[in-house]
């Protein structure tokens, strides 16, 4: 059984305080320009990659969000130039930090489970998973684009692509391709060992190691997590009781209890004096976070928190939604206050507020409200929108507190 190193209880706003120190959402000082972008990524541990785009796709606002001078080339250089990040599997498809690579690699080297998709397919398609490899160390990186579709049939969802863009991601998750790059937001695929950079360390960890490493990475991004966050927050990790139990043991991560949760927690050690005795560092600033953004990505961890209880509805029917296709929760200083539904109308450069619902208890609302439309402004300004447009269905009273104010 292991020891209780070190113990403390915490009020949840205590907790939140810290949490959002450790998710770089407290106006952290990070340099200027790719690098403060590279900074982020590796504290993080990974940017989790999405497609929806009604307005900047997710990755982009989750780095926005905590770098004022965030531009989309920045993620392409680092990936396709520096070669100080990589596309892979961590929460779900994500950008990772580079220097992280070989604690993946058990990853890739696992062989899929019996009779999953993946590996019916593959057996079943080992020649044209041949034949694309065989092209790629021929012609060099190629894209799904590049190969013709010779079934003349429409496509359908992500388990039926034409078989060379299936076969692409099989050598993609077997650690065999990487992504050199994207183009228009579509992979670029060239063999891993062309894509590497020269003096990247690629030894196997140990078993222990590797789940040693997925312990450190979470706690190290979300500064406190029960065992069940830490198993979810990279996914790709898998279950990691046994090395918090070992960890724990040894003094390097310490026990902590939350007023109200029943769940232990846990931080590092090091870490520990921060939490007991730091001085809150949040700001007045209002942030609109992503849905997949690391700090509300494990849903009922942002309910036992928070408790705020968030749904992201692009994936409800439309009759069943209640704040809007892509809501957007609203921070501000160290609490989850409501949700905002953008939509970037480009043609017409207009940021469209179809939504915006936020809590009745909101304190000191005059600073609220000039923090939200300066929120709103910078929000429409990334997203090369020139003015913003309240839809009729915000409610009246929210929209004179921020019109005036507004692009």
């Amino acid at each position: 059984m292991a020891r209780k190193y070190q113990e403390a209880k915490l009020s949840k706003e205590s907790a939140r305080d810290f949490l959002l120190s450790r998710q770089l959402l407290t106006g952290a000082r990070l340099p200027k320009g790719k690098a403060g972008t590279l900074r982020a990524i590796e504290h993080l541990g990974y940017v989790q990659i999405d497609t929806i785009s009604v307005v900047e796709r997710s990755h982009h606002l989750v780095l926005r969000t905590r770098l004022p001078d965030y531009e989309g080339q920045h993620l392409h250089d680092l990936q396709a130039e520096d070669r100080k990040i990589f596309e892979y599997w961590a929460h779900a498809a994500s950008y990772v930090p580079m220097k992280d690579y070989r604690f993946y690699i058990p990853a890739m080297k696992r062989e899929p489970k019996e009779g999953s998709w993946f590996d019916q397919w593959a057996k079943k398609n080992a020649d044209a998973i041949k034949m694309v490899g065989r092209r790629i160390k021929k012609e060099g990186p190629l894209a799904p684009s590049d190969f013709e579709d010779d079934r003349k049939r429409k496509r359908g969802p992500w388990w039926d692509w034409k078989p060379a863009k299936a076969a692409l991601e099989v050598l993609f998750w077997r650690g065999e391709l990487m992504v050199k790059e994207r183009r228009n937001f579509q992979r670029v695929y060239d063999l891993t060992e062309r894509v590497l950079p020269d003096g990247l360390d690629t030894t196997m960890p140990t078993e222990h190691e590797e789940k040693e490493f997925f312990v450190r990475r979470a706690l190290h991004a979300l500064g406190i997590a029960t065992i069940r966050d830490m198993d979810r927050y990279i996914g790709i990790s898998g279950k990691l009781a046994e090395a918090v139990s070992r960890m724990h043991a040894a003094g390097e991560i310490a026990d902590l209890e939350i007023d109200g949760l029943k769940r232990p927690y846990y931080a590092l050690t090091k870490d520990f004096t921060k939490i007991s005795s730091r001085e809150s560092q949040i700001d007045d600033h209002v942030r609109f976070l992503s849905p997949f953004d690391n700090s509300i990505i494990l849903r009922d961890r942002t309910q036992a928190l928070f408790d705020f209880d968030y749904c992201l509805e692009c994936y409800v029917p439309k009759p069943k939604r209640k704040y809007g296709y892509f809501c957007l929760p609203i921070l501000w200083r160290n609490q989850l206050v409501g949700r905002i539904d953008p939509k970037a109308d480009r043609t017409r450069r207009v940021l469209l507020v179809q939504n915006l619902h936020l809590d009745s208890n909101l304190e000191d609302e005059n600073a609220f409200f000039e923090a939200l439309a300066a929120a709103t402004n910078n929000f429409a300004r990334f997203n090369s929108c020139e003015r913003v447009e309240i839809n009729s269905a915000v409610p009246s009273r929210i929209k004179r507190k921020i019109s005036s104010r507004l692009l």
